[in-house]
């Protein structure tokens, strides 16, 4: 079984990043699955409280279940043109210590997704993880983009996809993103 880690980038409870993994939980590929995380309880970084008290408990037990996956599918909004804060927050706390960056991200397979109301979609935070990702040593999957806009129109008032043809292409990302995991795998 392939498992991915997909984590929403948004702390909003209903955040349309966190219903598009929600939605893609559904569409895996045969022999895969989607865990669905987010980034509620995590700290703002702080040195001195790393040194003091170490790794959150929030951040520990996120930090375990991206060891245990084989891929990360990252899926953030946009904020001012750029990654939220949060979001990139929480990246921070998962890399540390830095030691845990080769055994949490270093070769390991990620896909930058992301929905937002307005009408470009997120690709200028989708392009903003990208020094990120390489600082990281992370494996990008350059292959797909899925940049979501006019979000609000693709789901119901409960977080439900509505939108046939969004649904399609998160199926089709998906199943590329997966491959791309297996091939990896494979590789190593």
């Amino acid at each position: 079984m392939t498992t991915l880690l997909g984590i929403a980038g948004s702390l909003r409870r209903r955040s349309y990043n966190r219903a598009l993994l929600e939605a893609a939980a559904t569409l895996m590929p045969d022999g895969a699955r989607l865990e669905v995380a987010g980034i509620d309880g995590i700290p703002l970084y702080d040195g001195d409280a790393e040194a003091a008290d170490g790794v959150p408990a929030a951040v520990a037990a996120l930090k375990a279940r991206l060891a245990a996956a084989d891929g990360l599918l990252l899926a953030t909004p946009e904020y001012n043109n750029g990654i939220p804060g949060a979001f990139k927050n929480a990246v921070d706390w998962l890399s540390r210590p830095p030691d845990d960056v080769a055994r949490l991200f270093a070769g390991r397979p990620v896909a930058v997704i992301g929905a937002t109301p307005g009408g470009m979609g997120t690709v200028l935070a989708q392009d903003a993880w990208l020094p990120v990702l390489r600082a990281l040593k992370t494996r990008p999957w350059y292959e797909g983009r899925l940049m979501v806009s006019g979000v609000q129109r693709r789901f119901d008032d409960e977080g439900r996809l509505t939108d046939d043809d969004l649904r399609e292409s998160l199926s089709r990302f998906l199943t590329g993103f997966v491959g791309f995991v297996r091939g990896a795998r494979a590789a190593d």
